[in-house]
């Protein structure tokens, strides 16, 4: 079996979209997504309407989703104490995303509250998580540099990563929400990482443009890193991060690599290239 672990991001790919996209698309899309072998689909948010109107939907699309011949994991978006209430009443849902950022400002602009005060939450969500049997993934953003003024190096983001690991989260997307990261950079901070916290796995939750994919893939993938998000086409990007969205790496570029590195990477593919097709169709209306 392949020990790359490949996590689809529809929810990413949609949450910054300017029309709604109405549920019947979103649930037919992502249940042909759950056809593919992905490891996981981050397919929505239990967060407040007003701050990602795309997504006010996630528990209907959630509640419709076809899992029972499908390994693939569901991972969803909690904010508060109040998402991950609400989450937990879904079966279909096997992890809760955490956004928690190294940047003051970034988080206040993402989740309305402080870095100590997320650590309250995160905590609380943990509980919870653990109350209904469910795992807890965080996204740590600006993991490859601040650009809102706050203090950043390496040693700040392995104090943030410690602090977690006492928590007892075991999974950390390193995420570079606005796409400034770059090969030697990622290497030394997750040489560096995978160095120091051996009992915890590290994803790459790059946001790029195309022409930088391949060397950063290549960069995460040759220092240990296994897990990586992606989007098809590269579409979506952090709406709280910027006015000019920076998309993801495109899935398409992910599967690409690991087919030449990991001889086990069991995808199916027609089912992919369909998902592509019905991506397009979405996102033309």
């Amino acid at each position: 079996m392949s020990k790359i672990k490949l996590i689809e991001c529809p929810r990413d790919a949609m949450q910054g979209y300017s029309k709604f996209i109405k549920t019947e698309k979103k649930i037919n899309y992502i249940n042909n997504l759950l056809k593919v072998g992905f490891y996981a689909i981050d397919c929505g948010s239990f967060v407040s309407e007003k701050m990602i109107p795309q997504m006010y939907d996630t528990p209907n699309v959630i509640k419709s989703l076809i899992k029972e011949e499908s390994k693939t994991k569901i991972i969803v978006i909690v904010a508060n104490e109040r998402g991950a209430l609400d989450a937990s009443n879904y079966d279909q849902i096997n992890i809760f995303g955490y956004p928690f950022s190294v940047s003051e400002n970034f988080q206040i602009r993402n989740t309305n509250k402080t870095i100590k005060e997320s650590i309250n939450v995160l905590n609380n969500i943990i509980e919870i998580s653990d109350k209904s049997n469910k795992e807890v993934v965080v996204y740590l953003s600006m993991a490859f540099g601040n650009p809102y003024g706050d203090p950043w190096n390496i040693e700040i983001v392995l104090d943030w990563i410690y602090k977690l690991k006492l928590l007892g989260i075991k999974t950390i997307s390193l995420s570079d929400t606005i796409g400034i990261s770059e090969p030697n950079q990622i290497k030394k901070i997750l040489n560096a990482v995978n160095s120091e916290y051996k009992e915890i796995e590290f994803g790459a939750h790059f946001h790029s443009m195309s022409s930088d994919c391949y060397d950063k893939i290549k960069s995460a993938y040759s220092s240990g890193c296994f897990r990586f998000d992606g989007t098809i086409m590269g579409y979506g990007g952090c709406p709280m991060a910027s006015n000019e969205l920076i998309g993801n790496i495109p899935t398409e570029k992910l599967i690409n690599f690991f087919k030449k590195k990991e001889n086990n990477l069991k995808l199916n593919i027609l089912d992919f290239e369909n998902s592509i097709d019905n991506f397009k169709k979405i996102i033309k209306h």
